[in-house]
């Protein structure tokens, strides 16, 4: 879908946006070739678009100040992705952007050419986008507002919450940093006083939630993305080898959406891997979707599953029942 129209639309964005870029910064950009670049600002020229080059160590590229792009010009692929971007900001945080989601659509369809706007109607009729690991937005939602609010204005939260396997959950004040959507479910990144250290909140788990009048900074050096990457739920994954033998095959051969990778074997046998966030998330797909697969690796997720097993026999038959699984070497 790219051509050169296109292009050159994008490098009046690009000098829009940040000005005195050479010509290697903006190939870069636009995966195109310098001299290429060149005959584009030649094109934008001619067209009579302002553009003027600096000369120097730091020169560039810039358009003339004060110029600004015409409003929404977009290309029909273009205005597809706005509308299957809307689409997804509303599935992944439900009624905290349903509302804007839904009026930036209704903006497009006043203002886009009919090209453009025939198009996105199309898509949207014909491309879905559903899931997401998308835990039900419904159980955050109550506290969500809040919290976004208190990201805004830099307001205390007090907080009841109930950690993980915590039966008794406990009261915190709490410094709203940022919110993340992670496999399903939303997070609150802050400074908790009750521990006096940064910490993840599920928003789900929060059982009440108050803005306190007080306000706070984030401290100035504090790197939020450096931090993130640190952080082994958000970074670090599992990794997943399952068997499934060849009276199961069908079952891997029909969820190939699930695995990052499938070998048929030549017994008919199949072998997949998939990626999860922790062994508990594992765990679960595995008991609740393919049983009949065995775990190859990794091993602690094979003594998990077993552990499992046999506290459901021991549940659903009084506790006598004796569930004999191998766990290999």
């Amino acid at each position: 879908m790219t051509n050169t129209a296109t292009r050159l639309i994008t490098l009046i964005m690009l000098l829009q946006r940040q000005p005195n870029q050479n010509a290697t910064q903006l190939a870069q950009e636009l995966n195109v070739s310098v001299r290429t670049v060149q005959r584009y600002i030649n094109m934008l020229d001619e067209m009579g678009i302002p553009i003027y080059a600096e000369h120097g160590p730091y020169g560039g590229y810039a358009l003339v100040r004060g110029y600004k792009m015409p409003p929404l010009v977009f290309t029909p692929a273009e205005a597809v992705a706005l509308y299957l971007g809307a689409s997804v900001i509303e599935t992944v945080w439900g009624p905290l952007y349903r509302t804007s989601a839904r009026g930036a659509l209704a903006k497009l369809d006043n203002v886009l050419p009919d090209e453009q706007r025939q198009e996105a109607i199309w898509a949207r009729r014909s491309l879905l986008v559903s899931g997401l690991h998308q835990i039900d937005p419904g159980l955050a939602a109550p506290h969500l507002e809040k919290l976004y609010e208190a990201l805004h204005k830099r307001r205390r939260t007090r907080l009841l919450y109930r950690g993980r396997n915590q039966p008794e959950p406990l009261q915190r004040e709490f410094d709203p940093y940022l919110l993340i959507h992670n496999w399903g479910w939303q997070y609150c990144l802050g400074y908790c006083h009750l521990r006096q250290d940064m910490r993840f909140f599920r928003v789900d788990r929060i059982l009440e939630l108050a803005l306190l009048d007080e306000t706070f900074e984030a401290p100035a050096d504090f790197d939020i993305e450096a931090y993130l990457a640190g952080q082994p739920y958000f970074q670090t994954y599992v990794q997943v080898r399952l068997f499934f033998a060849p009276d199961a095959a069908l079952i891997a051969l029909d969820n190939r959406a699930h695995w990052d990778k499938l070998a048929e074997q030549p017994d008919g046998s199949v072998i997949v891997t998939f990626t999860t966030p922790d062994l508990e998330r594992a765990a679960s797909i595995i008991l609740g979707h393919v049983a009949m697969a065995e775990v190859l690796e990794p091993q602690e997720l094979r003594d998990l599953v077993i552990e499992r097993a046999r506290a459901i026999v021991r549940r659903y038959d009084g506790g006598t029942g004796d569930l004999r699984l191998e766990t290999g070497d």
